[in-house]
């Protein structure tokens, strides 16, 4: 077999290959760092990289397969992980010099996950400065005078750049979805609670998520399925029935499903190659997608959702601001200022709007539509690398706690890719990738 391109090996190949003994995981690990060497100096996706441990962790990895004991949906495959999540046997800074240098004894709950089904960690992901909009160094692998996105801009680089097949990122309000569009890669903010966030770098227990990517959609309902569970060290996970997202994202559904259009109210922030190729993407799907308004509440959650982060993150990064607020960047800074700020009669008034926002999304999902179909920001990746883009066209989603998968179906005028936002009710995340697959390959087909 040829060994130059192992590093574009999807995560559910490269897991048969590696099972069958067609591979090992220290010829695919090797050539994901050997794609390291070649683009990271021109991408910075990596914010931490030992290559001589993860070399050991794939040896480990073999050796454990030729003694004939069982082995778990990725075993050998190596992941990446937002420099967020603590990992027991590398630093997590969190995008910040404050946290310079700091380690943990512990693995958070997903990297105890990926560890348990056979991943090799490969490395820690470059993050903005705690998960917020200060950018970081990396920088867009179609385009390095482009933004990756944010907050997990590391994570999206490295798997559109052939460096991982899957990566662990996390989003509070666009962090997710957006480096997904503008990266050209399949991303995924499941619903809230889906997977347990202990040892996650909190900003805010309302809207933290942890976030998916990958560059295909079997991989992606792969890792999702690695990570769905309950952590009593959680308080939003909660125990539920094993859901086999593979064979259900694989499924064809029961019917051609229905989409709403959601345009927004920020439709004129939209760029207008972006508007025209979502306009020929609703032409092409016909009688199977409608154009829907948005009105009342949902125009007032972005409101709700500034309330609901700037105050927790102000909360949650107390320590920081009281001991280190000199080296905080000017945009942190100014979040936190208006999050001390934040009355409490508004903080908890937004708090109470989520439950309505979602039922109300809720009953539209039973009356008509499979998903929403949405931007998932105003065009392709800005040029510049003093911005991460505007995640006004995620918050909404994120705020109600629904699903949201960001599918690289489109370009914009200048090359670079443009995601497609799907969103689906809450714990419909298996139902939301078989819709995402039938888009794709209907619009494959044409």
């Amino acid at each position: 077999m040829d060994l130059t391109d192992l590093h574009w090996l999807s995560a559910s190949d490269a897991a048969g290959l590696i099972r069958d003994g067609v591979i090992s995981s220290v010829q695919l690990v090797e050539a994901c760092l050997a794609r390291v060497r070649e683009t990271d100096a021109r991408v910075q996706a990596f914010a931490f990289l030992d290559p001589e441990h993860a070399l050991a962790q794939a040896r480990a990895a073999d050796e454990w397969r030729l003694s004939g004991r069982p082995i778990g949906p990725l075993h050998g495959v190596p992941v990446g992980i937002k420099d967020i999540f603590d990992t027991a046997d590398m630093p997590t800074e969190n995008g910040s010099p404050l946290h310079a240098g700091r380690t943990t004894s512990h693995d958070a709950t997903v990297v105890a996950m990926l560890r348990a089904a056979g991943a090799v960690i490969l490395g820690k992901t470059v993050t903005t400065e705690f998960a917020g909009r200060a950018p970081g160094k990396t920088r867009n692998p179609h385009d390095p005078a482009h933004t990756p996105g944010g907050s997990s801009s590391g994570s999206a680089a490295a798997v559109a750049g052939g460096m991982v097949p899957l990566a662990l990122g996390s989003q509070t309000g666009g962090s997710t979805i957006r480096p997904a569009s503008f990266c050209g890669v399949y991303g995924l903010k499941p619903t809230h609670g889906l997977i347990p966030r202990h040892g996650m770098l909190r900003l805010s227990r309302t809207l933290d998520h942890v976030g998916l990517f990958a560059r295909t959609l079997e991989d992606l309902a792969l890792l999702l399925e690695q990570l769905v569970g309950h952590d009593e060290r959680d308080p939003d996970s909660r125990p539920r029935a094993r859901i086999p997202y593979r064979d259900v994202a694989a499924q064809e559904p029961p019917l051609p499903p229905m989409f709403a259009f959601v345009k927004t109210e920020r439709w004129d922030g939209v760029d207008a190659d972006a508007r025209e190729a979502f306009a020929e993407l609703a032409a092409h799907l016909g009688e199977r997608a409608e154009e829907l308004e948005l009105g009342g509440a949902a125009g007032e959650a972005l409101e709700w959702h500034r309330i609901i982060m700037e105050a927790e993150t102000a909360a949650n990064l107390g320590r920081e601001w009281e001991t280190g607020r000199a080296r905080l960047s000017p945009a942190l800074r100014a979040r936190l200022e208006r999050g001390r700020e934040v009355p409490a009669v508004d903080y908890l008034r937004a708090l109470a709007r989520i439950p309505a926002l979602a039922e109300g999304f809720a009953e539209l999902f039973a009356q008509r539509y499979d998903a929403i179909l949405t931007p998932a920001a105003p065009g392709t990746a800005p040029a510049g690398l003093d911005s991460t883009g505007d995640p006004a066209y995620c918050t909404l989603w994120t705020l109600a706690g629904m699903p949201a998968l960001s599918v690289p179906l489109m370009q914009g005028a200048n090359g670079l890719p443009l995601g497609v936002q799907l969103v689906g009710p809450r714990d419909g995340d298996a139902r939301l990738l078989r819709t995402a697959r039938w888009l794709a390959a209907r619009v494959a087909a044409e």
